[in-house]
């Protein structure tokens, strides 16, 4: 185990391992603090910060910060690894390497290309060099398009997760969120529900009904009932029409098992939804969540810092070819992220790193409310977000998820980084909506319709 060291002055900094000088080079943040892993000035941090910046990208390769014999991610991170596509950036240090993302050779071919090549702790030590505007500035280069029932990820896009939870799974409280959201040009990623109860008769009856609304007007679309990945596989032996598979997912061996899951679940749930072969244009089904601070929570994270906990996670996410996965960025708490600037910053960095490994990124734009938090911090990540080629943010009615209470992002919102940033729902909703005659964009402005859909007023007044 290598140890490093920087000078400043007369003061000499000394790190003993990887893992203390990753620790220690990370922006403040409350989580790390309780973990006792963080630098204890700020003098110390930007020590570690340069002692970071010398180490080459290949020592990554040779010191895991979880021993390979102890945790199934280091080695899936290590058996994966793709030296060929590695070969490019492999004589670089991480500043080095800082310097070439921010160059002209490092463009959209060459990231796709290079993605495979990069480990998640490579991809974490870069990030803790980078001011926001880096972050942002190699984001939007990168790319990372999927599909099933439309296209997510294309440049010029940002897609929308319509989130119509109810505290008691009511349906028409359900449905009248979904025909809210779908107004304001919300669901293209997808219509995903956090069910109040985890029966599979439950389950069955809210995947049986985003599937009618889906065929009944036509949407291309996709539906996700964010239930244990086990419970998603028994939904399936019983002809349930699940289109994506969802799992909440850590970046340690030991995190996964409070999750109940290891590799092998993970990997049988992807079979169980290639099976089903629900996706019209493509078969990138998974859905992954994840959050800074839940390796931590867990007692789960081997002394390592919580982003580059968090960064591991998407080398799980990547390996089953996700559809999205949503870095749900505020949601753990004040513990770990301590107020906005701590969200805002850990939301960007989750995006850059997660762009970087090739994963298909989104975010909840979250907050609790007891984090030193609020709105208007939200809208600043937004529109960072937006600008850094988000693939996709959450759209539930007012900002208030009044089943998992939190505050994250409305459907307005959404349509308020439209208007100003020029961006565009998935082309093949876009020409839904547009045929619905509930929004259009012509001009580079965002028009919604001037009133409800002729079709939506049918069904309305049937039920009357």
């Amino acid at each position: 185990m290598a140890s490093f060291s920087h000078t400043v002055g007369h003061q000499t900094w000394r790190f003993d391992s990887l893992r203390e000088v990753m620790a220690k080079a990370g922006p403040a943040r409350s989580g790390d603090y309780l973990a006792g892993v963080a630098a204890s000035s700020d003098a110390e941090r930007v020590a570690a910060q340069m002692a970071l910046a010398n180490i080459p990208l290949r020592h990554f390769l040779d010191e895991a910060l979880i021993p390979y014999e102890d945790d199934e991610i280091t080695r899936l991170i290590i058996d994966s690894h793709d030296a060929a596509a590695f070969a490019p950036v492999a004589h670089l240090t991480v500043g080095g390497f800082r310097d070439w993302l921010l160059g002209e050779h490092a463009d959209e071919a060459s990231l796709r290309a290079l993605a495979p090549g990069l480990t998640p702790e490579m991809a974490a030590a870069v990030s803790k060099i980078m001011r926001v505007q880096d972050l942002i500035l190699v984001a939007q280069k990168i790319r990372v398009v999927t599909r099933f029932r439309n296209t997510m990820g294309l440049r010029g896009r940002m897609s929308t997760r319509l989130q119509p939870n109810h505290p008691t799974d009511d349906p028409s409280g359900i449905a009248a969120s979904i025909l809210d959201g779908l107004l304001y040009g919300n669901g293209d990623a997808m219509f995903g529900i956090n069910p109040a109860t985890d029966s599979l008769g439950a389950l069955t009856d809210l995947l049986k009904m985003l599937d009618a609304i889906i065929q009944r007007y036509e949407i291309p679309t996709q539906a996700c009932v964010l239930t244990h990945v086990t419970s998603s596989i028994a939904a399936i032996e019983r002809g349930a029409p699940v289109d994506l598979v969802f799992q909440s997912i850590a970046g340690t061996e030991a995190a996964n098992a409070g999750f109940g899951i290891t590799l092998q679940v993970l990997q049988e749930g992807y079979e169980a939804g290639l099976s089903q072969k629900r996706g019209t244009l493509g078969d990138n089904l998974m859905y992954f969540e994840t959050g800074q601070g839940s390796a931590l929570s867990a007692n789960a994270h081997h002394g390592v810092d919580q982003q580059t906990c968090e960064v591991r996670a998407y080398a799980v996410a990547r390996h089953y070819k996700p559809f999205l996965v949503n870095t749900v960025v505020g949601f753990i708490g004040p513990e770990y992220l301590y107020n906005g600037k701590q969200i805002i910053r850990a939301g960007l960095e989750d995006h850059f790193c997660g762009k970087l490994l090739g994963v298909p990124m989104g975010c909840d734009i979250c907050y609790t409310n007891h984090a030193e938090a609020d709105q208007d911090d939200m809208d600043t990540l937004l529109t960072l977000l937006g600008t850094a080629g988000i693939n996709f943010i959450m759209g539930i009615p007012g900002s208030d998820d009044v089943m998992l209470n939190y505050q994250t992002t409305s459907f307005h919102d959404a349509l308020y980084a439209r208007q100003v940033l020029g961006l565009r729902p998935a082309p093949e909703f876009e020409a839904w909506l547009e045929r619905m005659e509930i929004l259009s964009q012509r001009d580079g402005q965002v028009r919604l319709g001037g009133g409800l859909p002729p079709a939506f007023r049918q069904a309305l007044a049937q039920l009357g």
